[in-house]
């Protein structure tokens, strides 16, 4: 078992992993932090393909193959336990060779087969809840994972598409999926994201992030997904609702003052 309930959960690190590079800034922050605060239990994360872009011309990121030596790397280093998406039943195995968590993208939660082989690696799976479902409609997911024999497995919620480029958190999701006896996390980076906003790309307000994230813990969530980037504004993805590095640890304290205040 991965989640433990006497700590905060906070899945964390770049959209993209882009590179080595930027991949150990983060870790090298989430090293010092974990430090500081012992009441969280980080896992990093990093997509090494951002294979639903915006356009085609998008830059969508490392590739499978460095990906995995990005996490290896990462692995060896600072010790995190790691998270990244998988897009494709075939991407299962050679992911869970390296990686502890395997993610399903929000867009792919109703695919069975992509369910089927993440739960058969034994790994641990993170399922983003849908766009398009409600905190109810999770409870299919978590039958097939159960039915499926998964070792382990978390809902997170990324927001509810409300009209045209436009995502809203409904709190009373928390509690409800919270009913299906799984961690239940709160991706507060992606909520903000404004999908398609941008010219050619998403936009977002990244100044909501941290009133959602605490908002959710209020609400019941017992985790957090946080987006970081030692410079968000440039990076490939994601520019506008990536946490900026440096305001990582002050996010992080505001909301583990709420866990701790509702545990």
């Amino acid at each position: 078992m991965i989640f433990k309930s006497n700590k905060l959960l906070v899945i964390c690190g770049p959209c993209s992993l882009e590179s080595q590079g930027i991949s150990f800034a983060v870790a090298n922050e989430l090293k010092r932090l974990e430090f500081i605060y012992p009441e969280i239990e980080f896992v990093f994360k990093g997509s090494f393909d951002k294979a639903n872009r915006t356009s085609l011309s998008s830059n969508r990121g490392t590739g499978i193959g460095k990906g995995l030596e990005i996490f290896s790397a990462i692995k060896k280093e600072f010790g995190f336990l790691t998270l990244t998406d998988v897009h494709e039943s075939q991407q299962c195995e050679p992911v869970a060779a390296i990686c502890d968590v395997l993610q399903i993208p929000a867009f792919l939660c109703r695919q069975t087969d992509l369910l089927v082989a993440a739960a058969a690696t034994g790994k641990v799976v993170n399922v983003k809840k849908g766009q398009f479902m409600s905190a109810q409609d999770m409870s299919n997911v978590v039958d097939k994972m159960r039915g499926m024999g998964a070792s382990e497995f978390w809902l997170t919620e990324r927001g509810f598409a409300l009209g045209y480029n436009n995502l809203v958190v409904d709190m009373r999701g928390f509690p409800i999926m919270s009913q299906f006896d799984c961690p239940v996390i709160m991706d507060a980076t992606h909520s903000v994201q404004i999908p398609g906003g941008g010219s050619g790309e998403s936009s977002g307000d990244r100044e909501f992030i941290e009133p959602l994230a605490k908002s959710a813990l209020a609400a019941g969530a017992t985790g957090l997904f946080l987006e970081a980037h030692p410079d968000p504004d440039n990076a490939i993805s994601d520019r506008k609702s990536q946490l900026h590095l440096d305001d990582l640890e002050k996010v992080l304290a505001n909301c583990l003052k709420v866990w701790q205040a509702v545990r």
